[in-house]
């Protein structure tokens, strides 16, 4: 049971994480002259190319 209420913690807060970042990073609350859902898709891109960076490994530095 413990791991399982540890795995759902994690979730959340990777959820929290995500959705502020689309907030206040990525501009989600900033509709201006899109549709909604023009806006929400492209919001979502965008996060979603972020995470993919944030989680490919950096390349070593040359000398």
């Amino acid at each position: 049971m413990l791991p399982r209420l540890i795995g759902s913690v994690r979730l959340r807060s990777a959820c929290e994480h995500d959705y502020r970042e689309l907030k206040d990073g990525l501009g989600l609350d900033h509709s201006e002259g899109r549709t909604w859902h023009h806006h929400v898709t492209l919001a979502a891109v965008a996060q979603a190319i972020c995470t993919q960076l944030r989680r490919t490994p950096k390349a070593p530095a040359e000398a």
